[in-house]
């Protein structure tokens, strides 16, 4: 059983945004929060987390994992600084970061531990494709063009003001 869900609430700075895909896809894009502390639990699901929204105040992002036959895609910006020294593998798992490069941008931390699953790191333009082909740009599409304001799901910095 797969279904999409979007965010309905926005924690502020001090709370855990937590997430939990147990069996379904959940996606987080575009301003969907302002908190810089996450919490992913997944058992046989996949969450997308787009983490490139200006509305996150400074400071290095946490997420913490818990993944079991799991996939997580976190859509950074290009010149972020991935860290997952501290990642616990008890089985199978991996964190695919295509480009390798760390820059010298906002750090991204990543705890916990991946028992059979992985985490993708989509940078840049590939994050930015990652969330155009989605439903959530089509409907966030519709609204901006509805309500004549620009679409921030493929981009959250282009409708920052």
């Amino acid at each position: 059983m797969n279904a999409t869900h979007t965010a309905e609430t926005t924690p502020t700075t001090d709370d855990v945004a937590r997430v939990h895909a147990h069996y379904r896809t959940i996606k987080k894009l575009g301003h969907w929060t302002t908190g810089r502390r996450f919490e992913v639990r997944a058992r046989r699901g996949m969450v997308v987390l787009d983490l490139r929204s200006p509305q996150i105040p400074d400071g290095d992002i946490e997420v913490e994992v818990n993944l079991d036959h799991s996939m997580v895609k976190l859509l950074v910006p290009q010149d972020a600084d991935i860290d997952h020294w501290d990642l616990s593998y008890p089985g199978r798992g991996r964190v695919k970061d295509w480009t390798g490069e760390n820059g010298a941008g906002r750090r991204v931390r990543i705890t916990g531990e991946i028992r059979h699953g992985e985490i993708r790191v989509h940078r840049g333009g590939i994050a930015t494709l990652s969330a155009m082909f989605s439903r959530e740009f089509v409907q966030d599409a519709r609204r901006a063009r509805r309500e004549g304001t620009e679409p921030t799901v493929a981009d959250p910095a282009r409708g920052a003001n």
